[in-house]
């Protein structure tokens, strides 16, 4: 086996509301070397899904992408993010909310921070949402894996009524409009 050394994979961690959605969309992306459910950026240590619901830890759902930028562009990681989910609702994605369900993006090196910022305000300033772009930009404090049960969970229950009523319209989406980056 060959193996490129040019070939290296950065990490991002997208918060678009419930991580089951946001899991489905990335992990049909070609480029996408991982995508893992998970809480960022509270001040709880080690949280349980039961404590992050609450709302009091601080943590937003969000999964932790694992991409190759020479195959997957962060630009067009953020475009995918930006059109499977609503950044113009504070706390809120559809019937889920709570600060656990802000729109965020968590970056792990200045270069993402930059670009990730830039990219919002071009969103901003275009208008194109009709509301003000709510989307966190920020480092990543803390990152902490989600239940085993939350793991690739559209894949396993996918006759699961949530599944089928939000989950499958943002997967949907991910299919018809960015057909080209599909694995």
């Amino acid at each position: 086996m060959v193996i490129d050394e040019r070939s290296t994979t950065e990490k991002i961690y997208l918060a678009g509301g419930c991580f089951w959605c946001t899991e489905a969309v990335f992990s049909r992306v070609r480029g996408v070397q991982s995508v893992t459910s998970g809480y960022a950026n509270g001040h709880v240590a080690q949280p349980s899904y039961e404590a992050v619901c609450s709302g009091t830890t601080g943590h937003a759902e969000c999964i932790e992408l694992v991409f190759d930028p020479a195959v997957l562009p962060l630009a067009q990681v953020l475009q995918i993010f930006f059109a499977t989910h609503d950044p113009t609702t504070l706390n809120r994605q559809g019937n889920d909310v709570g600060t656990q369900y802000r729109s965020g993006i968590y970056t792990t090196n200045a270069e993402q921070l930059a670009a990730a910022r830039a990219f919002v305000q071009q969103l901003a300033d275009s208008g194109q949402f009709g509301a003000p772009v709510v989307t966190e930009v920020a480092p990543l404090t803390q990152f902490w894996p989600a239940e085993i049960y939350h793991q690739e969970y559209f894949e396993n229950n996918p006759r699961q009524p949530y599944c089928q009523y939000v989950v499958s319209p943002k997967v949907d989406k991910l299919e018809t409009r960015f057909a080209s980056w599909l694995k």
